[in-house]
């Protein structure tokens, strides 16, 4: 079982920047990391994931505009949200899954709100 602590979430304007981070309990380089995102009355959906062959993939709504990255010392994955619009309030939540294993842990998740 890995354990993930999300925090950062919050009230932003459009236009503004926000950055989540995830906090694991394991190494995190045992880890493939991901965010996923839900707003109000939606399905969860994928938004960067470096669980990708290693390759980092960003959903097209927000393709240049967030950034995933790590810090593999302190066990920690952020989402770097720059440029946000309304269309991306939601719950936040952080998702690991194990190298070689299909066991995937969630976070929380966190709130962010894009409003003026």
């Amino acid at each position: 079982q890995v354990r993930l602590v999300e925090s950062g979430g919050g009230l932003v304007q459009p236009g503004g920047s926000l950055r989540l981070s995830c906090k694991t309990s394991r190494n995190i380089l045992d880890l493939h990391m991901s965010w996923y995102r839900q707003a109000p009355g939606k399905q969860r959906e994928l938004v960067a994931t470096d669980d990708d062959g290693g390759k980092e993939v960003y959903a097209d709504a927000v393709k240049g505009r967030f950034t995933i990255s790590r810090d593999v010392a302190k066990n920690m994955f952020f989402l770097q949200m720059d440029d946000v619009k309304s269309e991306d309030t939601a719950v936040y939540y952080c998702n690991s899954r194990l190298l070689l294993s299909s066991k995937t842990n969630w976070g929380q998740g966190t709130q962010v709100t894009v409003s003026s």
